[in-house]
């Protein structure tokens, strides 16, 4: 943000208010003690019952004399379910206000976390705590509005953040004023810094039905591409030279305007200025929705801010690799008639363009300096809308208010056609074409809720949309029908790990979450829950009876299964949680879960038997 345009200094912070402070860290401190007791580094202890609740008490070990009370009820997968307004502090009886960042050094010792990572972690801590003063001072629409609004409105109203990291909403880098211009929940419109790259330093790699001269036409317009050619010949150069990269602003202002001094200063790299599209950042930071054309393709940029785990640049090996990768998956998952069928649908990753800085390749490919410019371009979900059908982000499913009020039961409502409906639709789009792709394919994705657009007709699931799709994706074998260039997506992952892929990614990290809000919000019994989730896995074994070796192998009946702890990867290094060279190995694993579809192995069976025979 230009200082002419900067707010007064006190406005960037007035959402800091005592009462809107105070109720961040009560919400932030229940989720804090329900992910670490799940991950097995708190114990809090059983004290007694207090109107249908548990009661818990928690010592603090590296602070003498707090102690901590708190209702909660203990669900599958050892879920913690807190009464956030039940959490009390006292430090030698004294009541104490309750304090997020406090109460990480007063467990410090039982967290793990060395006193080197400690700080950073707190400060991604205190940003996480001011992102969510920052949406509760801003209005809300109420969950029967929200249930009906369009997708972008749907994605920027997200306030939660990946629902298991403790530190999730970090932006280590932004300041205060970038913060209300870039966050995504700021919602505000961004027009993106454009950079000509000398073909020398710079590639450009896409499908093949995308010539560089297509895509940038299509995105950038003729106009527009005709001032940019001028702007290189008023100084000399040849257009034909240079590719065009798309630039976060914040990435020009911040990094690439001084570490890239010698090539502008030398030409190999020219500032084109802004381009004409208005654009908004996405739950993920870096992708960014046309909002001036929603027909347009996404674009990702490079952004070098530390946010959960990771500096998220871009890096230009990567880059090349990528639209073999979407190649591959467009013919080889794209046209499985199984997925098709039940409306599994990829945005495809179809270009990408990065730029080489020679001076700091000597430190090798994983140097957060050379994962600083490039970008990629992928397809835009409008193009897979049928008329009548609504796109929303899957991390809507766990949304709830600052009051607590849940949106999924006014989906559901607005729906009309009764909860267990709404679930066997919803696991038909989403749960299905996982375990497909995992039974049949041997591919793995990451499938959160953000990564994940759910399509709704009257409200209804009929379909999901996958993104990130050459990121963050395995495949668990050699497959030589992938272009060379290709196979970083074949990882090498235990035989008795790869189960995880679901049962973690899908049960623990998002179904965990969504079994309390039925629970507790529409009437619907967390059990209820589970027995059509185990229905869903019987209907898809049925429907695919020729993985039945595979099914005896990889038993996702399994009475239990092996508890992988995000927190501790975070609280082990913030700053990098997992070797993207051998994600598995990088695993931090403690303990065991019991499965929560184990109790219904043979009923569900039954039950979904019945049903398949009346869909007959």
């Amino acid at each position: 943000m230009h200082t002419s345009t900067m707010k007064a200094p006190e406005q960037l912070v007035k959402h800091l208010q005592p009462a809107i402070w105070a109720k961040a860290n009560r919400l932030h401190l229940a989720k804090i003690i329900s992910e670490f007791s799940h991950e097995l580094l708190l114990q809090p202890e059983q004290t007694g019952t207090d109107k249908g609740w548990n009661r818990y008490r928690l010592t603090a070990p590296d602070a003498a004399g707090a102690v901590y009370h708190f209702n909660a009820r203990l669900m599958r997968l050892q879920h913690w379910h807190i009464d956030a307004d039940s959490i009390t502090k006292h430090v030698n009886d004294a009541p104490q206000p309750l304090d997020s960042i406090l109460f990480i050094q007063e467990f410090k010792s039982q967290l793990l976390i060395s006193e080197a990572q400690l700080p950073g972690y707190l400060e991604e801590i205190t940003s996480t705590l001011y992102s969510s003063a920052f949406t509760m001072s801003r209005p809300q629409l109420p969950a029967e509005q929200l249930a009906l609004a369009d997708y972008q409105t749907l994605e920027h109203a997200m306030t939660s953040g990946h629902p298991c990291f403790v530190a999730n909403n970090g932006r280590i880098g932004f300041d205060a004023s970038d913060y209300e211009q870039y966050a995504p929940e700021a919602d505000q419109p961004v027009r993106l810094v454009w950079l000509a790259g000398h073909r020398s330093r710079t590639a450009y790699s896409a499908v093949k039905e995308l010539p560089y001269d297509v895509l940038i036409r299509e995105e950038l317009g003729q106009t527009v591409l005709d001032a940019f050619h001028a702007t290189l010949r008023s100084k000399g150069l040849q257009p034909d030279d240079y590719y065009f990269i798309p630039v976060h602003p914040w990435q020009w202002y911040n990094k690439l305007a001084i570490l890239c001094a010698p090539d502008l200063a030398n030409q190999r790299l020219v500032c084109l200025g802004y381009g004409p599209d208005e654009f908004n950042a996405q739950q993920s930071i870096r992708t960014f929705y046309n909002r001036s054309h929603p027909e347009k393709r996404y674009t990702k940029t490079a952004l070098s801010v530390l946010n959960m785990g990771f500096i998220r640049g871009l890096t230009p090996y990567y880059m090349d690799s990528t639209p073999p990768i979407t190649e591959w998956i467009r013919e080889a998952i794209g046209k499985d008639p199984y997925l098709v069928q039940h409306g599994f649908t990829l945005l495809c990753e179809v270009a990408t363009v990065g730029y080489r800085n020679f001076y700091y390749e000597p430190f090798g490919k994983q140097s957060a300096y050379n994962k600083m410019l490039a970008g990629l371009w992928r397809e835009s979900p409008a193009g897979v809308l049928q008329p009548g059908q609504q796109l929303m982000t899957m991390a809507a499913l766990l949304h709830k208010d600052y009051n607590g009020n849940a949106l999924l039961p006014a989906i559901i409502k607005a729906a009309g056609a009764g909860t267990a409906a709404w679930l066997r639709q919803y696991l038909r789009a989403y749960l299905k074409p996982l375990l497909h792709c995992f039974y049949e394919h041997d591919l793995v994705f990451m499938p959160h809720g953000e990564n994940l657009i759910l399509v709704l007709e009257n409200h209804l699931p009929v379909k999901a949309i996958m993104k990130d799709i050459t990121e963050e994706i395995g495949v668990f074998r050699l497959r030589t029908d992938i272009a060379e260039k290709g196979r970083r997506i074949c990882v090498d992952v235990p035989e008795e790990l790869r189960i995880l892929s679901i049962l973690t990614d899908v049960f623990d990290c998002f179904f965990r979450f969504l079994a309390p809000i039925l629970d507790t919000q529409c009437d619907f019994p967390e059990d209820a829950f589970w027995e059509l989730v185990a229905e869903c896995v019987y209907d898809y074994q049925a429907d695919q009876p020729q993985h039945q070796e595979k099914y005896d192998r990889y038993d996702m009946f399994a009475p239990e299964f092996t508890l992988s702890c995000l927190n501790r990867l975070q609280l082990r290094n913030h700053r990098q949680m997992v070797d993207l060279a051998d994600p598995a190995g990088s695993l931090q694993l403690a303990g065991t879960l019991p499965n929560p579809i184990a109790p219904f192995k043979h009923a569900a069976k039954a039950t979904a038997a019945l049903s398949g025979a009346a869909d007959v």
